[in-house]
Formats: structure tokens, sequence, C-alpha cells
């Protein structure tokens, strides 16, 4: 009997011995286990929180890319209107060199076109009705001097030419009075001249004792008749130094020519 006792004692001890390293052995795998899995949880966490980073990277990165977008957009259509402005100043400068190489050219050519201009004008003067002979014939040798002044530019001497014969063509729509002399039975006689456009170049003597008018067929100064012309062209002096208003008036006008 004691040596069943004996026996049981040595097995049980055996079972102990032999399930101890077991347990043991489980117990370790369970920890490991749950420290790998807190390291994958924290393995997980750390690659969250790097995926929220590299997004939200990401969203800076997409923002800054629009905005320097529209940045470069701006710049381009900046860039575009520069170059139409350089390509606008290049043809305007193309323009200008072909101005400039010209200039000598016009120039050799338009003072002697204006020396032709003042020839045509002294002799439209000279078959003109003579109203204003003195002041139109020094305005043209004032010209005529003027082109050989070297201080005067060529576009200063041409606007003066220009402004010379319109002058004469104001002329034809203006009704003036002006004083001056004119040779009555041999002597010189101080009137007042009336001039209506070019139609029409009548004068009255002081007092109003003769009154006359050019003709243009005879090219000579003629009488007019006292008591049709007199107080006609005492009115018409009168409309044209403005102290009456404007009426209507007989005048002595040429007949057109018979061809």
């Amino acid at each position: 009997m004691l040596i069943n006792r004996m026996n049981k004692m040595l097995l049980l001890s055996a079972i102990l011995v032999a399930v101890s390293p077991v347990a043991v052995f489980a117990q370790a795998t369970v920890d490991q286990v749950m420290a790998a899995g807190e390291k994958r949880a924290d393995a997980g966490a750390a690659e969250q929180q790097r995926v929220e980073q590299i997004a939200d990277q990401t969203n800076d990165l997409l923002n800054e890319f629009n905005t320097v977008s529209k940045v470069v957009d701006g710049l381009v259509t900046y860039n575009t209107l520069l170059q139409r402005q350089v390509d606008n100043q290049e043809a305007e400068k193309v323009a200008l060199k072909e101005s400039i190489d010209n200039v000598a050219l016009i120039e050799r050519q338009i003072i002697p076109l204006m020396t032709r201009m003042l020839d045509s004008l002294e002799v439209f003067i000279q078959l003109d009705t003579p109203f204003l002979l003195t002041e139109r014939t020094e305005r043209l040798e004032r010209l005529r001097g003027m082109m050989e002044r070297s201080d005067v530019s060529s576009a200063e001497k041409f606007r003066r030419v220009i402004e010379a014969y319109q002058i004469e063509n104001d002329y034809g729509r203006t009704i003036e009075a002006y004083k001056g002399t004119v040779p009555i039975n041999g002597n010189p006689q101080e009137v007042d001249f009336l001039r209506i456009g070019r139609v029409s170049l009548a004068y009255q003597s002081v007092g109003g004792q003769y009154t006359g008018a050019w003709d243009v067929e005879s090219g000579d100064w003629i009488e007019l008749d006292a008591a049709k012309f007199k107080t006609q062209v005492a009115t018409g002096l009168r409309v044209a130094r403005k102290q009456i208003a404007p009426d209507l008036l007989v005048i002595p006008v040429a007949a057109p020519s018979e061809e």
C-alpha cells in the first residue's frame, strides 16, 4: 500500500512537471499576441496620421497649384497683350522709318509745289475783282519772302500757303465794307467800298455824291444811276457794318457772257 501511494505521488508530480511548461508557454504566447496587436494598432495609427498629413499636404499643394495657375493665366493674357503692343510698335517703327526715308523726297517735291501755288494765286488776284488789292498783294509777297527763309519749316510754309487759299475762298461767302480810293473824273477820291462776295463790288463817295461799281467786261470802274443804286449801296454799306439787319438789296451784277 505504501508503495502504491508513493507511486501515485510520483505520477502526480510527473504530471505537474509536464503541465507547468505548457501553461507558461501559453501565457507567453498570449502576451506576445497582445503585444503584436498593440504594435500593429500603433503602427496603423501612425500610418493613418501619415495618410492624413499627406492628404493635408496634397490639398495645400492643390490650392497652391490653382492659385499659381490663375496667376499664370493672367500673365499669359498680359504677355499676349504686351506682345500685340510690341508688334504694333514694331509696325509703327517700320512706318516711321519709311516716312523718315521719304522726308527728303517729299521736301524736294513740296517746295516747287508751293511755288506753283503762289504763282497761281498771284494770277488769280490779278484776274479777280479788284477788292482789297493792297492787303491781298502784301499777303502774297509775305508768303514769297517766307519761302526763302531757312528758319521756317516746310510744314509751316505749306500751312501758311493753304491759309492764304482759305482766306481767298472765304471772300466769296462774305459781305464787307471798307474804305479806299477810286479815280473819279480823273482825280482819286476817297470812297466806301461795298463787296458782296465776288459777285459785286460797288463804291460810294463820302457824302453820297458818286455811286459806282466795277465793270467786269470793261475792267474798269463805271458810274451807276444814283436814283436807282445810291440808296441800295448806302443800305448795303450799313448792313456790311452790322448797323442794320440784313435786307434785300438791288445791286449791280455783271450779266453772264454769251459764248
